[in-house]
């Protein structure tokens, strides 16, 4: 055996270095490229440098970023994915050692981490994040994709209180396609619930097109309750046209773009107690067909008790108040306000404008007789706010 071949054995046992095991160190030593050889000098290549991650074994802290930090040269790129290839954004600082995701890590979640040096080698590293004590889940209004009418506002309800309001309203990230004015209000659902709408300073303008994109996954909402998911949705604003119905005149016009389309005589709700209908601006919340309404719901007994078929029945609050068909009223029509609350109309003129209206479209209550305006929460009821008085609704304001 030459000299040669035997200093050619022998070179890889001076190079190799055994990984250093520790807390703080959680991946192998980092594998440096070299030319080939010895450096001119005759040194073996520097030390392969380690990686350290700030979160660590089966029962990580979740709610915070990720971050990853080089022992020694410059970090070229870091990956950080769950077990469903879903990555943490991050940027690498800028004297090159630290990387530090933009989004946090989720709940309950495993995640494997690569780092790359400038010079091409590589380590890995995993940990897994804590489980929630509690999910906390949304529903989201309007639906993906649908056409809504002006007044509709992005509205969000959550499953569990939220007591970090500023956090949660920071995810929340509302594109248009005009830059419409607006802003997150905080309120309370008729049933109670956490709900954050998102309502422009005016009407919508036709033809808007809307992207809410909520960035929840891994958001504490406080109490324990955690996003474990992101949400996303968009809708496009239809024709512009608003119910503005008289009390007085006892009549409801359909307007479209400024312009009187049809008015429909009405009876309105009985003023002077719980039976008058609400004032002010509500939203068609949906367009419900044919429903059976009863009193007790309402709160209604004894004289004032009711059980009937009804059609063409248009929700506008949570508390009960609709627009739809009444021929038991027929003979009240444009004379007098005589319904338990609700827009009651003939079945011809409810039919008409249950196909002209759209989910969104504003109805807007004026004249004497109302119990008032309902409350932000029941139905859509912030348009009733004044625009400084909804600002103050955000928990950023």
């Amino acid at each position: 055996m030459s000299p040669q071949s035997s200093s050619s054995r022998r070179r890889p046992l001076r190079t190799r270095h055994a990984a250093t095991a520790g807390v703080a160190v959680l991946a192998a030593a980092l594998s440096a490229c070299s030319g080939g050889g010895d450096s001119s000098d005759g040194k073996a290549a520097a030390e392969k440098p380690k990686i350290s991650v700030n979160l660590t074994g089966q029962q990580a802290k979740a709610g915070g970023p990720v971050t990853v930090k080089l022992a020694g040269g410059k970090l070229k790129q870091v990956t950080v994915a769950d077990a469903k290839g879903a990555k943490l954004p991050g940027k690498v600082s800028a004297n090159g050692t630290t990387w530090k995701s933009q989004r946090v890590a989720a709940p309950g979640t495993a995640y494997q981490v690569e780092a790359v040096s400038d010079q091409g080698g590589s380590a890995k590293a995993s940990f897994k994040t804590a489980a929630p004590q509690q999910v906390n889940k949304v529903t989201l209004a309007p639906g993906k994709g649908t056409t809504v009418g002006i007044a509709q506002p992005l509205s969000i309800t959550f499953d569990h209180p939220v007591r970090n309001k500023a956090e949660v309203e920071k995810q929340l990230k509302v594109t248009t396609s005009d830059g419409t004015t607006g802003s997150w209000g905080w309120i309370k659902n008729y049933d109670g619930k956490d709900r954050v709408d998102w309502r422009p300073k005016e009407y919508w303008k036709s033809g808007t097109k809307v992207k809410l994109d909520a960035r929840l996954n891994g958001i504490d909402s406080g109490g324990g309750d955690w996003f474990v998911r992101d949400y996303a949705t968009g809708f496009t604003v239809g024709k512009s046209q608003v119910v503005k119905a008289n009390l007085d005149s006892k009549t409801a016009t359909l307007v479209r773009d400024g312009k009187t389309v049809k008015s429909l005589p009405m009876s309105a709700g009985t003023p002077g107690g719980e039976k008058a209908s609400w004032g002010g601006t509500s939203v068609l919340m949906s367009k419900e067909g044919t429903i059976n309404m009863r009193s007790e719901t309402v709160g209604l007994s004894g004289s004032d008790s009711y059980n009937k078929m009804v059609d063409y029945s248009m929700r506008l609050t949570w508390s009960g108040m609709y627009a739809h068909a009444a021929p038991w009223n027929v003979s009240y029509f444009g004379n007098t306000n005589h319904s338990s609350g609700c827009v009651g109309m003939s079945t011809g003129d409810a039919g008409w404008l249950y196909r002209e209206a759209q989910i969104g479209d504003p109805f807007e209550v004026t004249g004497s007789g109302s119990k008032g305006t309902p409350d932000p929460g029941n139905g859509y009821g912030e348009w009733n706010l004044s625009w400084s008085d909804w600002q103050a609704k955000s928990a950023l304001s």
